[in-house]
């Protein structure tokens, strides 16, 4: 995890094996998760090392101590250790993605099966044009289980998610932006620099309205349209008697750029 003003850049770093999780590895995202939840950034940037990969998903590996729960259970015909598998990673995943705060998905090279869906459980895309993005899961006999499968179905449609999911094809960026899969194209080895600056754009608005036009656009893909509405009422008072709106309209008569206080400042 790298602090870049009031931005936080989180790096899969395992290039060699082309940015896949391991146990270790999502040891390691609950841990930088707990870190930033004691200290907010603004605003997240993931992405992978190097310059081939986002993250190729799970570590199908043998000394992945997983892969022998996943043998487990097939000889034994046991569901408990595929489901205590599941189970932890999906808490791990579902942790990173609900920090209270924008999370931006660099998409540098292939986002692979897990990677994939790590990608379109994040807020906000930008692909590098030589990215792909695959869900490539049923290749292996295997579904997404992320959290990803469903998401996408609400991001693209069932039936477009249905084509991805089912085919495991290969989807490059030109398709993805019409599809709405990602939000931006970077140049050529920019995904992370374009990343950083959506991600700045971001950090010098309001962090209170930020956070609660984050939690209504996020709740909106669980809730009917009408208790979204009332969600967005709600918040919109809050955000009023948080008084955040002082010092951006404040900035705004005197032509300045508003300086807004961290939340974690209130008291």
């Amino acid at each position: 995890m790298e602090r870049r003003g009031k931005v936080a850049i989180l790096t899969i770093d395992r290039p060699r094996r082309r940015n896949t999780f391991n146990e270790y590895m999502f040891s390691e995202l609950a841990r930088v998760t707990d870190a930033l939840r004691n200290n907010l950034p603004r605003a997240v940037v993931i992405t992978g090392g190097g310059d081939k990969a986002f993250c190729a998903g799970f570590d199908v590996n043998p000394d992945n101590p997983w892969v022998s729960q996943l043998i487990d259970s097939v000889e034994k015909k046991d569901r408990s250790p595929a489901e205590k598998m599941i189970r932890k990673l999906r808490e791990t995943v579902d942790g990173f993605v609900s920090l209270p705060i924008p999370i931006i998905a660099a998409l540098n090279g292939l986002a692979y099966g897990g990677g994939a869906e790590l990608a379109v459980r994040c807020d906000l895309r930008v692909m590098d044009p030589g990215a792909v993005i695959c869900f490539s899961e049923v290749r292996l006999g295997l579904m997404p289980d992320w959290g990803g499968g469903a998401t996408l179905a609400h991001l693209v449609g069932s039936a477009r998610a249905a084509d991805m999911i089912l085919t495991a094809r290969n989807v490059e960026a030109g398709e993805a932006i019409n599809l709405g899969l990602v939000n931006r194209i970077s140049r050529p080895g920019q995904a992370l620099e374009q990343a950083v600056m959506l991600a700045e754009m971001i950090a010098g608005n309001g962090p209170r309205a930020i956070k609660h036009a984050l939690e209504v656009i996020r709740e909106s893909q669980n809730l009917p349209l009408e208790q979204t509405l009332d969600l967005e009422a709600e918040r919109a008072v809050s955000l009023i008697v948080s008084g955040e709106c002082f010092h951006g309209v404040a900035a705004f008569l005197e032509k300045k750029e508003p300086d807004f206080p961290d939340i974690d400042t209130d008291k």
